[in-house]
């Protein structure tokens, strides 16, 4: 658990960022760095295991893609965590698209979702999938969306993702039961239209 002075000295070091002060960032990559590196590694849990990008290559594109975030207006360390969580997400389909994996089911690897898809079949979706379905529920439900990106994509906790959402425990409990539903519900959808 994070103590509260380096709590409090992160979102500091974020809002002196989020303001232009470049030197913040300097300071702030270090208090940070094993949080990030931890949701990378979570990420990169449900790729293939010759994967070319590794979690130290996603935080470092994560990292690349951040810095260059003018005027940003950071809340705090856990705001901070789900734009990287959404980066590394950006990364890794982007990564997916261009190495050809939209082709149907060419060298597509399947996206580890026990807790998301509990009971999901044999065929477990890819990330390409997965990206696809979020953005459909994003479409019409842009809340839902975000509890499954900050609580499954960024290893948020209950309590986090309500905190970067400002919105009660209950409801984020809620969404994210019904979001795993509909999740389900499209994925299987998706692989009935392939067979």
């Amino acid at each position: 658990m994070k103590s509260e002075t380096s709590t409090h000295e992160v979102t500091q070091l974020l809002r002196a960022w989020g303001a232009g002060n470049k030197a913040a960032l300097d300071q702030l990559a270090p208090l940070v760095y094993r949080e990030v590196h931890r949701l990378a590694e979570r990420y990169m849990a449900g790729e293939r295991h010759h994967h070319t990008l590794q979690p130290t290559a996603l935080v470092n594109e994560a990292y690349l893609r951040l810095v260059n975030v003018r005027q940003a207006e950071w809340q705090d360390r856990v705001h901070f965590l789900a734009i990287c969580a959404r980066a590394m997400r950006q990364i890794l389909v982007d990564h997916a698209r261009a190495r050809g994996t939209a082709k149907r089911g060419a060298g597509q690897v399947p996206l580890q979702l026990q807790e998301t898809l509990a009971g999901g079949g044999s065929r477990q979706p890819n990330l390409l999938e997965v990206d696809e379905a979020l953005r459909k529920l994003a479409a019409f439900d842009p809340r839902k969306s975000q509890v499954v990106e900050l609580r499954f994509f960024g290893g948020l906790s209950v309590e986090e993702a309500a905190e970067v959402l400002k919105i009660s425990l209950r409801t984020v409990q809620r969404d994210w039961k019904l979001a795993r539903a509909w999740l389900y519900r499209e994925l299987s959808r998706e692989r009935r239209h392939e067979a």
